[in-house]
């Protein structure tokens, strides 16, 4: 029998006539990836949502009904579902940690306000505006401050007032952890915001936060579905060796579900740099937002959905000048110069700009990867497009082959086998490798297709002859980051 049938046995003898159909050679081009993000964020203490158990989400409102409207996930969903596109998006909430507590911080009314204005508060970047009026004792304009600040649902903090402190707000996250410490609190923020006159409002710091959620737990909850990219705000040292175990054996060649992590980090310039040199993860990025008022959650959240969905439409496009939508810059004075911005880069963080029009930008997304296993510099890794675009080589390789050679038996070349059976030989292997390449070259994805072709071997394992052993050198295609040109003008 030359042809391969899959459903029509040999052994048939009723008559007459019998047609299977045949899928395996239905495709002609590279396929498209599917990208799943996951946010992972904590949810309100007396939600009714899900725990620990991924879940589909398609709006910020569905997040704040499942998990609460003020907690630390439904923010983060705000933020991603502002930076638009259709990308399937799901949530995993996590419970407080057992034992945390929750951070706090003040704000000190005082003085006198001698005329009527607004007090302008904004706590983790958000605006809340409150009346003070003339000649009204500063515990009255504390209380409507109070009061202000708990009508918003939204914020990530309560108010109250502290009868035995005159004037003074005690706010307190709404969640437990170390993560409440990073809400940041500022006063008049924008350039339009004036306190009234002879009123003065002083903002401390949000502290006293302690305790992380359990990353073993959020790693055992991702199951086996394949998440292409996730945003978590748990990235400490310890929280996220735990996590890059699990993200290298999704890397690695047996499970091939690679994922890259989007997170943030808040600090000053020696916080960060020390932050990203004690990383090495090819699979995290993290964005140093240094002082700027939106919440770290908020900005990882808006920087992986923005990365996500352009990585998913071509993994190999940088990410520069894409608008975080919705995150408010640092004010004038406290913006990083191009300088340490440039240290930043070097130190495995990934850094953001500002615009003309005051809104923030990625600059480079560079990977957390800086040293190979011998403590050597090491760029092979420098940019999240590097894992995005060998991710989609190995999809469309692994799709092309189990597509059209899923119950093929292997020969050597030259076997001379009647046309139209299921037999495959190193050529012929070697045959649809070069041609995938040139359709991913045609795509703008790889280059070079002859060196390609050169340094491509494919040949049958000596020891077990059921085994096609292949290497590969793909050119990964770069993408433009700088242009340089000396001008040697003439007078």
């Amino acid at each position: 029998m030359a042809v391969s049938f899959n459903q029509i046995p040999s052994s048939i003898r009723v008559p007459l006539c019998y047609v299977e159909f045949d899928n395996s050679g239905a495709l002609t081009s590279t396929p498209v990836m599917e990208w799943r993000l996951l946010l992972v964020g904590q949810a309100a203490a007396d939600c009714e949502g899900p725990l620990l158990t991924p879940t589909l989400i398609t709006s910020a409102d569905q997040a704040a009904k499942l998990w609460g409207q003020g907690s630390m996930l439904a923010s983060m969903f705000r933020y991603a579902k502002r930076q638009g596109g259709i990308l399937e998006t799901w949530g995993l909430a996590v419970p407080d940690p057992e034992a945390a507590v929750a951070a706090g911080g003040d704000v000190t009314l005082s003085g006198s306000c001698s005329a009527s204005g607004v007090i302008s508060l904004y706590i983790g970047g958000e605006r809340v505006r409150a009346l003070a009026q003339a000649g009204e004792a500063l515990t009255v304009t504390a209380a409507r401050l109070a009061a202000t600040i708990n009508e918003n649902g939204e914020l990530p903090v309560t108010a109250s007032t502290a009868e035995d402190q005159l004037g003074v707000i005690k706010l307190t996250c709404r969640w437990k952890g170390a993560t409440g410490n990073d809400i940041d609190l500022q006063i008049n923020y924008g350039t339009d915001d004036a306190l009234p006159q002879g009123l003065r409002v002083a903002c401390g710091s949000m502290s006293g936060g302690a305790g992380d959620p359990d990353m073993a737990a959020i790693v055992a909850a991702l199951g086996d579905t394949w998440w292409k990219a996730m945003s978590c705000p748990y990235l400490r040292k310890a929280e996220r060796d735990i996590l890059e175990e699990w993200l290298d054996a999704q890397f690695g060649p047996l499970r091939q579900q690679e994922c890259q992590v989007f997170g943030a980090f808040r600090g000053t310039l020696a916080e960060a740099s020390a932050y990203g040199n004690a990383g090495n993860s090819e699979l995290v990025s993290v964005l140093a937002i240094g002082a700027m008022p939106s919440s770290p959650w908020d900005a990882a959240a808006a920087y992986a959905m923005r990365a996500a969905t352009s990585l998913a439409d071509d993994p190999a496009r940088p990410l520069q000048t894409l608008e975080l939508t919705g995150l408010k810059t640092p004010r004038r004075e406290d913006r990083w110069n191009m300088e340490e911005r440039n240290i930043l880069l070097y130190d495995g963080m990934a850094t953001f700009m500002v615009a003309s029009d005051d809104t923030v930008q990625i600059e480079r997304e560079v990977t957390m990867y800086q040293k190979n296993s011998w403590g050597m510099a090491d760029p092979s890794y420098l940019d999240v497009q590097t894992p995005a675009t060998l991710g989609y080589w190995r999809y469309a390789v692994r799709s092309r082959i189990l597509q059209k050679y899923s119950r093929h038996k292997l020969a050597d070349d030259g076997t001379r086998y009647g046309p139209g059976q299921a037999i495959v030989t190193p050529s012929v292997i070697r045959a649809e490798l070069i041609a995938l390449l040139g359709e991913m070259e045609e795509k703008g994805l790889l280059e070079n297709l002859e060196a390609f072709k050169s340094g491509l071997i494919v040949e049958r394992n000596k020891d077990d002859r059921n085994r096609l052993d292949v290497l590969a050198p793909p050119d990964l295609v770069n993408q433009f980051r700088v242009f340089a040109m000396q001008t040697r003008f003439i007078l």
